[in-house]
């Protein structure tokens, strides 16, 4: 006999068709986060200890996520996350309260106004599967940028680069590992010894792979594939899409007034041994996605 689907209530809201956002890393999922946490009836949390600890530990260990109990897990950090009350803000990163516009203690909702969640947390992406098993009827979009574009933020945020040590590469690090984008443990001193550049390029190589797999594996009504270049470029347009995807407005107002990376930035900043690297690394994709002309 099938069981019946598991009911989340958060607040005494059940928790239907939650919205997640994918992506590599500085691919715009903040950028997306930001206009949902401000939409009417959104609760969007980004980055919150609980829900990274989760994610984080399932990408260094995939074998973690694939466990009968990591639903249960990241169900449970979740709900902890999304939990409205008086100093909930206040453990919130800077990001999230800064896309809430949160200015005092309290939280950046209230409970009565909420009907639908969703997350943001960087690096969702490696936690998708499981997140599917434990919302079966959730919504996920997905974020598609230049990836020279990518490894140039990501070389500029000490947060990436802390990952690239190689410490984070140990022992009991298991392969194929998605999140460092290391395929074989024979790759290891290869990985070691490779410039933060390379690191950032298979980082965005492996995420851009587990997006093309949701892509085939998700059903249409269930993921809807943006570009970061429409996100700066046609805001619009873009929000319109996400509006129809997701049956409910979203707020585009947030996406103003804001001074994200012109698309093509690399051009100046990525240095040219650098740029010979990521297009070595990451050519296949570059060229599938129409960044890299064949």
């Amino acid at each position: 006999m099938r069981l019946p689907p598991h009911i989340l209530v958060v607040n005494g809201i059940k928790v239907r068709r939650p919205v997640f956002l994918l992506g590599a890393p500085h691919s715009g999922a903040d950028l997306l986060g930001r206009a949902l946490k401000r939409s009417p009836g959104f609760h969007v949390t980004m980055g919150r200890a609980c829900v990274a600890h989760v994610v984080y530990a399932f990408a260094r260990k995939p074998s973690i996520g694939e466990s009968s109990g990591a639903v249960r897990v990241l169900r449970d950090a979740l709900a902890e996350s999304w939990q409205v009350l008086p100093g909930s803000c206040g453990e919130c990163a800077g990001p999230c309260r800064e896309a809430g516009g949160v200015t005092a203690s309290g939280p950046c909702v209230a409970p009565g106004t909420v009907t639908r969640f969703g997350d943001a947390t960087p690096d969702l992406i490696y936690s998708a599967t499981v997140l599917l098993r434990a919302f079966p009827d959730a919504r996920f979009v997905q974020l598609i940028r230049d990836g020279r574009d990518v490894v140039a933020d990501m070389l500029g945020d000490p947060a990436c680069l802390a990952w690239f040590k190689p410490a984070m590469l140990s022992e009991h690090t298991e392969f194929p590992n998605a999140f460092l984008g290391v395929n074989r443990d024979e790759h290891v001193d290869k990985w070691k010894g490779m410039p933060a550049a390379g690191k950032s390029a298979l980082r965005w190589r492996s995420a851009v792979r587990l997006s093309a797999a949701l892509r085939r594996d998700l059903p249409e009504g269930q993921l809807l594939t943006l570009r970061y270049e429409d996100l700066v470029g046609r805001p619009a347009q873009t929000v319109a899409a996400l509006t129809e995807f997701l049956g409910t407005r979203v707020s585009k107002v947030a996406l103003y007034g804001r001074r994200p990376a012109e698309p093509g930035s690399w051009r100046a900043r990525l240095r040219p041994a650098d740029l010979t690297l990521v297009e070595k690394v990451a050519k296949e994709e570059l060229t599938r996605l129409g960044y890299l002309r064949s």
